[in-house]
């Protein structure tokens, strides 16, 4: 079987618009062995961009979406019966190193401390990952990289990443693209003109301005897409709006007048 073509593995990338040097230092961050810390608000593209970069690299990637109740053994491993015997079962980092694979731990503050205890060895010169389960201490080969991610506007005292932890990682900071950008992004994400986008882009923009105010956090470009989607398929702009912009921001019926009202001016 040949080669495919170089536009088709173009075609074949998870689609991704960088605003800035974000895939030169991905490339090189991988290619020097270097663990990536992303930072940015939710829906801004951190997650799309790994899958983009891995797919770029030609690299197999494993995600894994963290919480409260994830911990260092479901990302190593552990032993389970199956067929009565007792067998060990590799997680996801395990899995990741022994391929040569990217892992991507997003949201990693929401993990259990001792998730983050484990990372330690992976993401220093040594690049090892003892498993004192089996007697095991594996060797990152070139090809593997550890990725994670998360939100500085959401941290707090009980959930925020260590120092310790930060300094092991060269950091990414992401925000959301310029409208231009964010409007082109959002047409080729949905299929609707860009033209029709970008007042979808202007209330987004006018409804972030309101982060800390009445809002935790502004309009994702996520959500931008969602209403954009629902206008192609032949939703009214206002119910679209609603649905997808303004409804997921608030439950408090003030607030979310509050919002409408906000998205009537941005529209002119």
């Amino acid at each position: 079987m040949s080669a495919p073509s170089s536009a088709a593995a173009a075609s074949a990338l998870p689609f991704y618009a960088p605003t800035g040097l974000e895939c030169q230092l991905f490339e090189q961050a991988y290619a020097n062995h270097l663990p990536l810390l992303l930072k940015g608000p939710t829906g801004c593209g951190k997650t799309r961009f790994v899958a983009h970069m891995a797919a770029r690299l030609g690299r197999p990637l494993y995600t894994v979406s963290c919480h409260d109740d994830l911990t260092a053994a479901d990302l190593t491993g552990r032993f389970l019966l199956k067929g009565g015997e007792t067998v060990w079962v590799d997680g996801p980092l395990t899995r990741a190193l022994r391929e040569g694979a990217i892992l991507y731990l997003d949201e990693v503050v929401e993990a259990r401390k001792d998730v983050t205890v484990v990372l330690h060895p992976v993401t220093d010169d040594r690049r090892t990952l003892p498993l004192e389960r089996t007697g095991e201490t594996l060797v990152a080969p070139p090809e593997f990289m550890l990725v994670i991610s998360y939100n500085p506007g959401y941290q707090n005292v009980l959930k925020s990443l260590k120092p310790s932890t930060r300094q092991r990682f060269v950091a990414l900071e992401f925000g959301y693209p310029d409208p231009e950008t964010e409007a082109a992004i959002v047409s080729a994400e949905s299929g609707l003109p860009k033209d029709r986008c970008m007042p979808l882009v202007r209330v987004a923009n006018a409804l972030r301005d309101l982060k800390g105010q009445d809002v935790e956090e502004g309009a994702s470009t996520r959500l931008i897409i969602y209403a954009a989607t629902l206008i192609r398929a032949g939703m009214k702009p206002a119910i679209a709006l609603e649905a997808a912009l303004l409804q997921p921001l608030s439950d408090d019926p003030d607030v979310q007048a509050a919002l409408a009202r906000v998205a009537e001016l941005a529209l002119g």
